[in-house]
């Protein structure tokens, strides 16, 4: 048996080494990550070619330049086992298809964010760097935790110094005496902490304290080797301020937005779009405008690309319908977020984290999207589904 393992293995072995690798290299780099995991079972020979860095890269580099975005999705009920799911909408254009995948389960770790085909995900005491579809996961050291602490993690990549960093930002409330039992102060927030783990470091490096309060979860825009956030706004004013963080120099500052932001006009969520930076805003009038900076850093860059009218999803439940009209008397169409540009110019856009829509610009037209399987609350990031980990160089 072992011998006749061993034939077959050389004969297929013989049979790639006569295909010249870039032949080799173009096929197999353009097949879909789960594809190339079974070809692993194959024999040792394909084991080590699907492993080799170069396939890799050049794989994880045909996957993000694909026709369609890609997605991750996580089911936020503890009950499902945080259940993560791929979807993929490169066949959307040319055939109306779209690919919902259950992936393989993983430990029950919530979603954080996601970078380059790997993600950030954590629990109750640690952060983990995993590859959903190679099922490859790092456990980073952990920070000391201080008592009532409420913090904001992100997980981004540096195109010159090649580093993936995680940044901690840690806000440590008050603590009181309650009733013969420690409990957390109502007020304001004490102080916060900022800390930084390069992967591969054996520690987290604390950089300062940030005048910014994140508390507030919200998608980053990673963008220049920069990760962007809108802070949560002051007292008495809806309008949040754009910072940024420098993942080569490690500093924050401020990115300017364009004048017509005023306190009737707020920078809701952040997104990239064909590269650029934008910011979803919010009107009197509900509508939904999406600007665009068009020249980084440049202020007077900033232009609107379109508008999204009011629309409400038919297949939202009562329940959801009470929540979406409380958020939007706080915040108008806050319960809405611009997730990409398909590549036929139309938007796709998510409701409450309940339900995915199309929008096409040119008719003002909405499509709803469902999926056998699809959890009924989630958390979606976009998601390069590749073989990458953090030892291989991104092209």
């Amino acid at each position: 048996m072992s011998k006749l393992v061993k034939t077959s293995e050389q004969q297929t072995s013989n049979m790639m080494e006569k295909l010249p690798q870039e032949i080799i290299l173009g096929i197999l780099s353009r097949l879909p990550p789960t594809s190339l995991l079974q070809s692993m079972l194959v024999c040792r020979a394909w084991r080590r070619l699907i492993r080799d860095p170069l396939l890799v890269a050049t794989h994880f580099s045909h996957m993000a330049d694909k026709d369609g975005p890609s997605f991750i999705f996580q089911s936020n009920r503890p009950s499902s086992s945080y259940q993560l799911f791929f979807i993929d909408f490169s066949d959307f254009h040319s055939q109306g298809k779209v690919m919902f995948k259950k992936l393989p389960d993983l430990m029950s770790i919530y979603l954080v964010d996601s970078c380059n085909g790997l993600l950030c995900m954590r629990d109750a005491r640690w952060i983990y760097i995993c590859n959903p579809f190679t099922r490859v996961y790092l456990q980073l050291p952990k920070l000391v935790n201080y008592p009532a602490q409420v913090g904001h993690i992100a997980f981004g990549f540096h195109q010159t110094t090649k580093q993936y960093k995680v940044i901690q930002v840690v806000y440590l409330r008050q603590l009181v005496l309650l009733g013969g039992r420690i409990d957390v102060a109502t007020s304001t927030l004490v102080q916060s902490q900022v800390h930084v783990l390069t992967i591969g470091d054996p520690s987290w490096r604390h950089i300062g304290t940030l005048p910014y309060d994140l508390t507030r979860p919200m998608p980053k825009a990673l963008v220049n080797g920069r990760l962007h956030w809108l802070s949560k706004p002051n007292n008495g004013t809806t309008a949040s301020i754009l910072i940024s963080f420098d993942l080569e120099t490690e500093q924050f500052q401020e990115v300017a937005k364009p004048d017509c932001c005023g306190s009737n006009r707020c920078f809701h969520h952040l997104m990239v779009l064909r590269g650029f930076l934008s910011a979803g805003a919010y009107h009197d009038n509900d509508e939904l405008e999406v600007w665009v900076m068009k020249e980084y850093g440049i202020k007077e860059s900033w232009i609107k690309e379109f508008t999204i009218g009011n629309h409400l999803p038919p297949t939202l439940q009562q329940n959801d319908l009470l929540h979406f009209n409380m958020a939007k008397a706080r915040f108008p169409n806050s319960s809405v977020r611009v997730l990409c540009i398909l590549r036929n110019d139309e938007i796709l856009l998510e409701y409450l984290n309940r339900v995915v829509v199309v929008f096409d610009p040119r008719h003002g037209t909405f499509k709803e999207l469902t999926f056998d399987a699809m959890p009924h609350w989630y958390k979606i990031v976009v998601h390069v589904g590749s073989l990458n980990w953090i030892h291989i160089p991104v092209c």
